[in-house]
């Protein structure tokens, strides 16, 4: 069960572990949920749009996918275990769902990114049962005549998990999409997981991963496109989101 709740700006993360997480979703496999990996640029854009709000206080767990959110908590005055990353969780929750005989489907990535995903995942967990993989074309969400065949291509399926790797909000969209129609399975938007898990990207170093600086990292990686969201936008959203954690410190 979920003990502390933490309000980081316009989110209220879980305090859980990693290993605390994939235990209650291996818990409550049946029940279903979904889970939302919270970074500076989703709460950024959150902050931006009152019905984003809406979506994420939707989700069953909500978890720090970003060091900035962490210290926040802990200026703040209130303990986030650690940082559970999206792209980690590909590896820790198929990783259960092998042992939990459970299948999985991977959604979204270039074509063949979810195969080798998938591929890779299977040779790390032995035995893990793959429902499907899809990577429906940009803007495949746009209409309804193309939505609709990738929500029936996953409910044919019958996954107890769907890791989906589009980013923020059209993943989390997708799983509300999905979870009104097969409300009994586990959901992440996983960002940039399923081409991590396939190799196609790489992670950042673990050092830099502790240090919060796996965004220099991914900006090294793609600076034309993640230049102008790193710097203009989340970084100057970082320092403010720590520099109004440390005042509710001072207020308290």
């Amino acid at each position: 069960m979920i003990e502390r709740r933490v309000p980081v700006g316009t989110v209220v993360v879980d305090a859980l572990t990693e290993a605390e997480v994939v235990h209650q979703v291996r818990e409550t496999w049946h029940n279903g949920g979904w889970i939302l990996t919270a970074n500076v640029d989703i709460v950024r854009a959150i902050s931006r749009d009152r019905s984003l709000v809406e979506l994420a206080s939707s989700a069953t767990l909500t978890v720090a996918d970003g060091m900035p959110l962490v210290w926040a908590g802990r200026i703040a005055g209130s303990e986030i275990p650690e940082r559970v990353t999206g792209s980690s969780l590909v590896h820790t929750l198929t990783a259960a769902a092998a042992l939990d005989g459970r299948s999985v489907f991977l959604l979204g990535g270039a074509p063949g990114v979810a195969h080798r995903a998938a591929e890779v995942l299977q040779s790390r967990s032995p035995g893990l049962k793959i429902a499907g993989v899809a990577a429906p074309p940009v803007g495949f969400d746009q209409s309804e005549e193309s939505l609709q065949p990738v929500i029936d291509s996953v409910v044919l399926a019958q996954p107890s998990l769907v890791l989906i790797g589009m980013g923020f909000p059209k993943q989390e969209k997708l799983i509300r999409r999905l979870r009104e129609v097969m409300p009994n399975a586990w959901y992440v938007g996983c960002g940039a997981g399923i081409p991590m898990a396939s190799g196609d990207s790489r992670r950042a170093p673990a050092s830099m991963q502790k240090l919060g600086l796996e965004w220099l990292h991914r900006l090294a990686q793609e600076p034309r496109r993640l230049g102008r969201r790193y710097l203009k936008d989340d970084l100057p959203f970082a320092i403010a989101l720590l520099a109004g954690a440390a005042l509710r410190r001072v207020r308290r």
